[in-house]
């Protein structure tokens, strides 16, 4: 299930680029208004799998008239939009939707900046119809890892858009059959489901001189900055539906509690 925020600045128009951290811990603030219980959970242990560690859920704020200053970002329409998703309905989204009307506010403080927003409205977004060969925009970028030795040494890689198609589908999928059986309590035992990259889109980016991978840093305070390495582009799915509904409502790829790989339909194709 998804919900769309309307946020109205409260004050300064200026948030931090690297804002990921402070607003994920401004998600979990007000979800701790419904149930301290399962805030401390899910921010403290999760939903563990193989030794990995699954939150369920995934956000991105839309920021779409500003102006780049370095690592701040100058916010010229006073109102923007939050997406929030999760499969956890009884345990994420009613309690978030409890602590958003409890508080009225979302505050987001990084690297000296604070930014106040005042919830102005909160509604349920209509779940999409999940059928055929289906095109997503991402909302937040999508971010997949595996380990690679370098130098004689084990080392995190992080996937760029170019790599094989087969490597990164498999990614995806063995993703998602994870989260599928945290959400469902049982082994997903179907066929997976078929990724491809919009390549149309990743042309026509390249060759006006645009990036499709970015860094992002995850900061709190600066303490530590963890740099992640993401893809933004618009992909296909086509394959099993129970398997994509799992990615739209927990975030594709990973990350997502950190606001990466949340991604929104903008076409089905029956044939």
């Amino acid at each position: 299930m998804r919900l769309r925020l309307i946020l109205r600045l409260n004050g300064s128009n200026l948030i931090s680029a690297n804002y990921n951290y402070s607003l994920a811990s401004a998600i979990y603030k007000l979800l701790n208004f419904g149930s301290p219980e399962f805030t401390a959970f899910l921010h403290d242990n999760g939903f563990l799998l193989n030794g990995k560690r699954y939150k369920l859920f995934t956000f991105s704020l839309i920021l779409k008239n500003i102006k780049i200053f370095r690592d701040v970002f100058r916010i010229n329409d006073n109102t923007v939009q939050l997406f929030i998703s999760s499969p956890k309905i009884d345990d994420f989204i009613k309690n978030f939707v409890i602590g958003a009307i409890r508080s009225k506010a979302l505050e987001i403080k990084a690297n000296n900046t604070l930014t106040r927003f005042y919830i102005e409205q909160a509604e349920l977004l209509p779940e999409p119809n999940y059928y055929g060969k289906m095109r997503f925009l991402l909302l937040s970028p999508l971010v997949l890892t595996t380990l690679k030795e370098r130098n004689g040494v084990m080392r995190q890689y992080f996937y760029r858009y170019d790599d094989d198609p087969d490597e990164l589908e498999e990614k995806i999928n063995n993703n998602l059959k994870n989260k599928y059986k945290l959400v469902y309590g049982k082994d997903y035992t179907g066929n997976g489901i078929k990724f491809s990259w919009d390549n149309n889109y990743i042309k026509r980016r390249i060759n006006s001189g645009k990036r499709i991978s970015k860094r992002i840093l995850i900061t709190r305070e600066m303490e530590n900055p963890v740099s992640i390495v993401a893809m933004q582009a618009p992909f296909y799915l086509e394959g099993d539906n129970k398997l994509i509904k799992v990615g739209y409502e927990s975030g594709f790829g990973e990350k997502n509690s950190m606001g990466f790989g949340m991604a929104a339909v903008t076409l089905t194709n029956k044939n």
